[in-house]
């Protein structure tokens, strides 16, 4: 009986290689009927067409319980190229957390400048975008140099099925920001993200302003904005200046000079690059005394440098943790491949969550 299923699995294997050479090839062809569709102006969808498909493709199938099976699995195809063709049409969808103007709108636009981003109301609705089809990847940050690590997007890493493809490092400078024909003598109030508003305390105190919390800071200039008062001053990028049609008091008036923003992009397909250098991994270990302290041993014991390790609560058990670790090289190598084996023996769960090159600024 064993013999008979390795006997059919390797079947199905030669199946699924060759199924996987016809797909490029079929997609390639997408290609192809996409680009003489965009000469002649044609919409992408033909309802016509794919039902044709679909009755002659059928009546191939003899089995009739199949055919049914069939008939989805062409219409999931068909999608799937329809999807592809939209992707040529209107370039990379990259989704984000905010509004237009946020700092991670513009960092999406630094990183994929050719692409279309699409603004989300939170980082989950931005991590499922990619997760449901409709976007290509999510561009979302994981630390601030000043506020420390973004919990949410770590958490969404540990739990969910995106990889990190790449991290890119933000230097963040706040603005004043004001409508047309304020002064700075005119600015009573101004408005922003907590964050911002912490990072400019000093300048803020020696201004003599008011604050008030906004949910972004690309949300507080619309408001100010909106409101067209000379008295509300709204703290947020230059970048943001424009979109909304304001003015630029004062530049760089956060306290630290240094304040950085890492944003990773995050995609279904796990790169594979020489120029990816390090590697993000994510683990539980065993509720044993003395665990960690082995996972970190292997680690150093195959050679591999730390360069980040956080704990991170677990939502549905009180007082336990996950860890987060960066790495300097990829775990192509053999003692990749050695050290993978012996944490499996202490942790109970463990992930590649991606592979990145270090310090990328944008």
């Amino acid at each position: 009986m064993s013999n008979s299923l390795e006997e059919t699995r390797k079947i199905i294997n030669e199946i699924d290689s060759q199924m996987a050479e016809l797909f490029v090839k079929r997609m390639d062809a997408a290609e192809k009927i996409y680009e003489y569709k965009r000469q002649f102006g044609l919409p992408i969808l033909d309802s016509e067409r794919e039902s044709r498909v679909i009755e002659n493709n059928t009546a191939l199938i003899e089995s009739d319980v199949l055919k049914s099976y069939y008939i989805d699995y062409l219409r999931n195809m068909m999608s799937l190229s329809r999807a592809y063709q939209y992707r040529l049409q209107n370039g990379l969808k990259v989704a984000y957390s905010g509004v237009e103007g946020a700092f991670a709108h513009n960092a999406a636009g630094r990183i994929f400048p050719e692409s279309n981003r699409v603004s989300c109301r939170d980082f989950k609705t931005a991590y499922n975008s990619v997760v449901n089809g409709e976007c290509d990847v999510a561009v979302l940050p994981i630390e601030n140099s000043y506020a420390g690590e973004v919990g949410q997007t770590i958490d969404l890493i540990f739990s969910g099925e995106l990889f990190i493809n790449g991290i890119y490092e933000l230097e963040i400078h706040q603005s004043l920001l004001a409508v047309p024909d304020a002064k700075i003598d005119d600015i009573k109030k101004v408005i922003s993200h907590p964050q911002a508003l912490a990072q400019c305390h000093d300048y803020i105190s020696l201004r003599g302003f008011e604050t008030e919390e906004a949910s972004n800071t690309a949300v507080a200039a619309k408001l100010v904005a909106s409101s067209g008062n000379k008295a509300l001053g709204a703290i947020a990028s230059e970048e943001t200046a424009a979109l909304y049609g304001l003015r630029v008091l004062e530049t760089n008036i956060n306290k630290s000079g240094e304040n950085t923003t890492r944003f990773a992009v995050l995609s279904k397909v796990q790169a594979n690059s020489a120029a990816l250098s390090s590697t993000v991994l994510m683990f539980t270990v065993k509720n044993e005394a003395g665990s960690l302290a082995k996972a970190v041993s292997i680690i150093g014991k195959y050679g591999y440098n730390m360069t980040a390790l956080r704990s991170r609560p677990l939502k549905k058990h009180s007082w336990q943790y996950y860890f987060y670790i960066e790495l300097d090289g990829t775990l192509a190598a053999e003692n990749g491949t050695k050290m993978m084996e012996e944490l499996n023996k202490v942790c109970d769960k463990l992930k590649v969550a991606g592979t990145f090159s270090p310090h990328t600024e944008i």
